[in-house]
């Protein structure tokens, strides 16, 4: 068992290094807060998504859409990890109440693409202050929401372009409901010189 004193000189010692020992650039963090802000967004929307997808009868599209608004959450959550532990104040954002009603499923995907294009945006911007302010660590962190992005426009559009097919085909779009829970993207590697 664990000496008291020693942990609890581990948490001092913790506490005092939390406090003095701010590692984030404020202009980092500020940006980073944005950020959060924009992934609470998504989230939001695409729960309304779901709602709207599930009280019209599309249970695949719900689900579908109710997966990625616990993915955004996660997305969230990442950066709010991240922006605390360099030593920084993740800002937890209120957030308006997103749109609710929706004219048909392309309608929802256009919007879904459109706001991920606005996130790809918000990203790019990201890591453009993190090399203006040479912060490699987190630019190396935002790589992988770089790599998320691309994954997701991908997605958008192979969702908008199955749906463009479909058109009002009502059979077309049982079947995309009934398939849409299993619809990923993956992607290829550049072949080698």
């Amino acid at each position: 068992m664990p000496d008291p004193v020693l942990i609890l000189i581990f948490r001092l010692i913790l506490s005092f290094v939390r406090q003095n020992c701010i590692v984030v650039n404020k202009k980092i963090e500020k940006i980073l807060n944005k950020q959060i802000e924009a992934e609470a967004v998504s989230s939001h929307l695409y729960l309304a998504m779901a709602s709207w997808a599930d009280n019209a009868g599309m249970n695949g599209t719900a689900n579908f859409l109710y997966v990625h608004a616990e993915e955004e959450r996660m997305h969230m959550l990442k950066l709010v990890k991240f922006v605390n532990e360099r030593g920084g104040k993740a800002d937890i954002p209120s957030i308006p109440a997103p749109k609710q009603n929706f004219d048909s499923l392309t309608d929802v995907f256009s919007r879904l693409q459109e706001h991920e294009l606005m996130v790809t945006n918000m990203i790019n911007e990201v890591v453009f202050v993190c090399l203006q302010e040479k912060d490699y660590t987190t630019h190396n962190f935002m790589q992988w929401y770089v790599a998320e992005q691309l994954e997701e426009e991908a997605l958008a559009r192979n969702i908008l372009d199955k749906l463009k097919m479909i058109g009002n085909d009502k059979g077309g779009l049982y079947l995309f409901d009934r398939d849409i829970e299993t619809f990923q993207v993956v992607t290829k590697a550049p072949a080698k010189p």
